[in-house]
């Protein structure tokens, strides 16, 4: 099998690191709101879900610079730069407000980020690779997110439940995760005809170019995503059951474990097969998880869904970044990418959203079972999705230098 470039395996250990660092913080958050700042459950579930559209809106305006500018790097390092920043603020929290202007700050640093990011791995990638590469780069990320809540647990014993000590860790990682960027990624020589040519790319008219298909995977992932609310809720969910307050982190080991177990071989499934088949799958495995939780009434029930959630995010999460760097025009790559993950932060606003009320008005078991049948329709939406040839390719050299 063809090697992946040098640059795919620095991207994703910059998102190796940063995730050790934000699932660190994001596995005892909604534990830290609830019982040391006081929140309620409906105010976590907007706090997470405003703070996850903010990155998902600035990925937008991030994504069509990136376009605009041809330089997708520095766009990156300001965004990892802005996150690595924050991390500091979340353990001097003394109100839920400060928490609130953390995670805000923190999320536009993603939005920063995302976009360029995204488009940057499918500049440097042969688009018989894509597949593979957003694959790697998940995993890598995955097994970020899997290491940090483990140190969460390792950290909440030698600190004995001292939530606000464990938070100072995550410093670390963020910042081993800047100076991978800044020495070991280096974007590819585009062709002279790839070069700006005048103010008018830098303009929302030109989403008209992008193709049917590109807005039919967009509305797909729209319909998933709103059965897909933010991993908060497992937390919670958790904590409902009995879990041990020490433990909770636990929940996010063994979703970002499984995540990042299949994230890879997944995405190189993806580039041997048909999408359709690999995205039922991913919603199949959803629509399982969602029951399971729904009917959990002890952490074991809690941990299967829980692994079954970070399944279906190891099929489905690379594959939608496939589909938008082979439907996007190379031009309007960092555009697509950009539309692409607001469009899916206001879904995932609204998931949290009406995650939270369901959770406070009529309980737990509710809000998975509305997940359970936001899924069903987008599989009925997958039937609508037809796969198609990707657009043409950035020609790309052997190596990310």
């Amino acid at each position: 099998m063809q090697k992946l470039p040098v640059g795919i395996w620095a991207l994703g250990f910059v998102s190796l690191f940063m995730d050790i660092s934000s699932e660190l913080i994001h596995s005892l958050l909604p534990i830290f709101m609830m019982t040391t700042l006081g929140a309620s459950v409906i105010a976590i579930g907007f706090i997470e879900g405003i703070a996850e559209a903010t990155a998902s809106i600035t990925k937008v305006f991030s994504g069509i610079i990136s376009d605009y500018i041809r330089k997708r790097k520095v766009l990156a390092i300001v965004g990892y730069g802005l996150a690595a920043i924050t991390k500091p603020l979340f353990p001097l929290a003394t109100t839920i407000s400060w928490v609130f202007s953390a995670r805000f700050i923190d999320r536009i640093g993603k939005g920063i980020r995302g976009a360029p990011r995204d488009a940057l791995v499918a500049d440097i990638t042969p688009p018989n690779q894509r597949g593979a590469a957003y694959g790697l780069r998940q995993a890598l990320d995955s097994a970020g997110a899997f290491i940090g809540p483990l140190l969460a647990v390792i950290f909440m014993v030698i600190f004995v439940n001292d939530i606000r000590s464990v938070l100072w860790i995550a410093v670390i990682p963020a910042f081993m995760a800047m100076g991978v960027l800044i020495f070991g990624v280096h974007e590819p020589d585009r062709p002279q005809t790839l070069n700006r040519t005048g103010k008018s790319f830098f303009s929302f008219r030109n989403t008209r170019r992008l193709p049917r298909r590109y807005w039919l995977i967009l509305g797909l992932n729209s319909i998933f995503t709103l059965a897909r609310f933010s991993e908060a809720f497992l937390i919670l969910r958790a904590q409902s059951v009995g879990l041990a307050v020490g433990f909770v982190p636990a929940i996010m080991i063994i979703m970002n474990a499984v995540y990042a177990l299949t994230a890879y071989p997944a995405g190189i499934l993806t580039d041997r097969m048909r999408p359709r088949t690999m995205l039922a799958a991913g919603l199949g495995v959803l629509i399982a998880a969602d029951i399971i939780l729904a009917s959990a009434d002890n952490p074991l029930h809690v941990f299967i869904g829980t692994a079954l959630w970070g399944l279906h995010m190891g099929l489905t999460q690379g594959l939608f970044s496939k589909l938008v760097a082979d439907h996007a025009p190379v031009r309007l790559r960092g555009t697509a990418f950009g539309i692409f993950n607001l469009v899916t932060g206001i879904a995932l606003l609204t998931a949290s959203a009406i995650a939270g009320l369901l959770w406070s008005v009529v309980g737990a078991q509710v809000t998975f079972i509305a997940g359970a049948a936001f899924t069903v329709l987008a599989l009925i939406g997958l039937i609508f999705v037809k796969s198609g040839k990707p657009s043409n390719p950035l020609p790309v050299q052997a190596h990310s230098r």
